[in-house]
């Protein structure tokens, strides 16, 4: 008989965690949309205008590919944040709100070496999703997923977060996604990754499947570099970041007995462009950096993103072990330049 209510308490603790992950979903998803992104693969061929062309081989129209993806609305004058590789290219790009309004959007900007972007649409009373926090995030926090998967419409799955800090993973130049197990497959891409509470902690991009399907390892950009990409292309239309003009590697144990070094953890410097902001600082090729900034830098994806949080022409210390000695490079940060747009 004593197991009873400790069964009752059991189903009723379990009915409080469903009731508050309902919560956080009916908080959130209002504000997740699903994105359309129309391509034209195939530009007009002026031989259709031959009528003889036109009797042996058809009309042919240019052939148009859609895109599938999803979206969250970030405020009340309408703008979303979305991936760059769901609008990438596109020449049309739709979005349906969960209460089934349409609308067409706009490109404000895009950031490839984050795969974000920002679109706005023009609509009245729209949803707005609530900023969380990124340094809050613990492995093992409830998560939810917000997107349109597969087309089917917009679904919630829910996980915990797996791992955070996750890079070195090729999806793009600044890595540092959360993990996690909460379902996400095609179509979920620039969709929400909330907290318990309902909060945008993150913009799921990526998935780890062999299949196509989720196999529990999915991926989202934190929601702190994605507010930061949104502000900048808000505000200027493109995002700006330092840049020094090296090609680093990381410091193994093997290269650094090779070198001689006193050091274990670093960024080898293997070639420095010549005219560029470490040559005229004076950093040279084997020289390993171990701080930029008075920030510990231990691989190539820390000294990256150590560089690009500078402002361009602004002054830095990077601190470097040159052989045997120790010494302060001052480099005058340059800017970064844009990555080449695919077409």
């Amino acid at each position: 008989m004593a197991a009873r209510p400790l069964a009752r308490q059991r189903l009723r603790a379990a009915g409080t965690d469903a009731e508050g992950y309902r919560a956080a979903a009916q908080r959130a998803a209002p504000a997740v949309v699903s994105i359309v992104a129309s391509r034209m693969t195939a530009r007009r061929n002026p031989q259709l205008d031959d009528p003889h062309f036109r009797f042996f081989f058809g009309d042919r129209a240019p052939e148009q590919q859609i895109g599938l993806g999803s979206g969250v609305i970030v405020s009340p004058e309408g703008y979303l944040l979305t991936n760059n590789h769901v609008i990438e290219g596109a020449d049309e790009i739709s979005v349906q709100l969960a209460d089934g309004r349409q609308a067409g959007a706009r490109l404000i900007g895009a950031d490839p070496e984050t795969d974000l972007a920002v679109l706005k649409i023009s609509l009245d009373r729209l949803p707005v999703i609530a900023f969380g926090s990124t340094p809050g995030l613990k492995v093992g926090d409830i998560v939810l997923a917000i997107g349109n998967p597969f087309n089917v419409g917009q679904t919630v799955t829910a996980g915990i977060v797996s791992a955070l800090g996750r890079n070195q993973l090729g999806l793009s130049t600044f890595e540092n996604f959360i993990q996690t197990d909460a379902a996400i497959n095609p179509g979920n891409s620039g969709g929400a990754l909330v907290d318990a509470a309902g909060n945008l902690v993150g913009i799921n991009t990526a998935i780890f499947s062999r299949t196509g399907g989720s196999l529990g390892i999915g991926f989202a950009i934190p929601v702190d570099t994605a507010r930061q990409v949104l502000e900048s292309l808000v505000r200027d239309g493109r995002v700006t970041r330092g840049w020094i003009g090296v090609e680093p590697r990381d410091l193994t144990p093997e290269i650094a007995e090779g070198f001689g070094l006193p050091v274990k953890q670093g960024v080898l410097i293997t070639g420095v462009l010549q005219g560029g902001p470490a040559s005229q600082g004076g950093l040279l090729p084997g020289d390993v950096v171990v701080r930029v900034a008075g920030r510990p830098v231990d691989d190539t994806a820390a000294l990256l993103a150590a560089v690009a949080a500078l402002k361009p022409n602004s002054r830095a210390v990077l601190g470097v072990q040159r052989g045997a000695r120790a010494l302060d490079v001052n480099v005058v940060i340059g800017e970064r330049p844009a990555p080449k747009v695919r077409r």
